[in-house]
């Protein structure tokens, strides 16, 4: 519809509730990822292409590209591109009009104002009308999805969303370094105590009952304290395929952004 080259830094879950909502809306949009994402909630993460060639998430399908090329023939049928291409690159061979940082690193990454007409940095970490166009505000409560055109989000807390009554104990984390190996998948059910996954030969177990939303890639060599994986005790099975409410605010707040800076004759 739009015509509009948008490029995403990263593809985890709430970067791809942004992806979702700007390719329905008419958008080409093209991802950059690292090599090895360990995105968690792998089920509604564009990141999953890197692992298995392709991914689809509601009626959107994603297929990793290896070339400019590559690109052009993904966005000719009407699809998600991802490219591994941790410094962007292949920005400067694409005519890119938006550039949206959705890593969520809680820092800019070198994203400047001027790269492209337009930049958005989605959660804290950048400063609208500084570093970026406009920012994102990615902290749940009133003021989730906002769009901030002078100023900051919200630091993070730290603490995982309430769910149920739960914060930390809904969240799988490495309790050392190591290789992580897998014992159930999303989308299993799970009693408190059940063994999820393995890491050097030492179990982690589920603190609550609920579904796995989020299981980190089987073979993902991680760091102590890393989170591995997340519980729902909502126990609803749909939830670990479907995006989540955050993710669909945080994109219509990019979305917004970027037709307001379309209109502010940014573009």
């Amino acid at each position: 519809m739009f015509k509009k080259t948008v490029a995403v830094r990263g593809a985890g879950d709430i970067a791809s509730g942004v992806i979702h909502r700007l390719h329905r809306c008419g958008f080409r949009v093209i991802v950059f990822e690292i090599e090895k994402p360990t995105v968690v909630r792998r089920r509604v993460s564009f990141a999953q292409a890197v692992f298995e060639g392709e991914t689809e998430i509601e009626s959107v399908r994603a297929v990793l590209a290896k070339s400019k090329e590559d690109v052009e023939k993904i966005w000719d049928i009407d699809e998600v591109a991802v490219v591994v291409d941790e410094h962007m690159s292949m920005l400067n061979e694409l005519n890119v009009d938006v550039l949206v940082d959705a890593t969520l690193a809680k820092h800019n990454m070198g994203i400047t104002i001027g790269m492209v007409p337009i930049t958005i940095g989605v959660g804290p970490g950048f400063f609208a009308g500084v570093d970026v166009d406009a920012v994102v505000e990615t902290l749940r409560g009133h003021e989730l999805g906002r769009v901030i055109y002078k100023g900051s989000a919200r630091k993070n807390t730290g603490i995982p969303s309430d769910v149920c009554g739960y914060t930390y104990q809904r969240v799988l984390r490495a309790p050392c370094g190591g290789t992580v190996e897998n014992i159930l998948e999303i989308g299993d059910f799970v009693e408190a105590g059940d063994a999820v996954s393995v890491i050097e030969g030492g179990e982690i177990k589920a603190q609550i009952s609920g579904v796995i939303r989020g299981l980190i890639m089987d073979g993902t060599d991680v760091e102590k304290g890393l989170k591995i994986g997340d519980i729902d005790p909502r126990g609803i099975y749909d939830y670990c395929f479907t995006i989540s409410e955050k993710a669909r605010a945080i994109g219509g707040g990019v979305l917004e952004a970027m037709l307001h800076l379309m209109s502010m004759n940014k573009l």
